[in-house]
């Protein structure tokens, strides 16, 4: 595999909108059966009588898709080492059965290792938006990339 993007490569200002995935009821509905089993993502009937008055994805399985997305788009062509965490993140729209979602990455931060000179930190905000161009879950976080040429 060829390294597209360096940490120089991820400037303030830098932004990078990933390509689409539709999640569908059966998508949500396996999901949550494995991983978060309320009844507001695994029974869409049930869902009718919550507060979300039908069937939601979990946030997980938004930030779940968001990181498939982040991958798919460019994380594996970086030379990302990982990621010390996330800082914030915020469910603010439900999914839901037939929305399109795709990830907004946007540098708001980018410094260089004081401990390592190969590698530097990048600050994020992440987004998942829907078809309507609505954030659906926002997160902000850092990833550790390579140089391109070390300090």
């Amino acid at each position: 595999m060829t390294i597209k993007y360096y940490w120089e490569d991820f400037t303030p200002g830098w932004v990078f909108e990933t390509a689409a995935r539709t999640l569908s009821e059966e998508d949500i509905v396996r999901f949550a059966r494995e991983y978060d089993p309320q009844i507001y993502h695994t029974d869409a009937e049930a869902a009718k009588r919550s507060p979300f008055g039908g069937l939601i994805a979990s946030g997980w399985q938004t930030g779940a898709v968001g990181m498939r997305l982040m991958c798919d788009g460019y994380l594996i062509e970086s030379s990302c080492v990982g990621s010390p965490g996330i800082d914030e993140m915020r469910f603010i729209k439900p999914v839901r059965p037939g929305d399109t979602l795709r990830l907004r990455s946007s540098v708001i931060e980018s410094a260089p290792s004081k401990k390592q000179p190969n590698r530097g930190t990048v600050l994020f905000r992440w987004e998942v938006l829907n078809q309507n161009d609505e954030v659906a879950l926002s997160m902000l976080g850092r990833q550790m990339y390579l140089r391109r040429t070390p300090a």
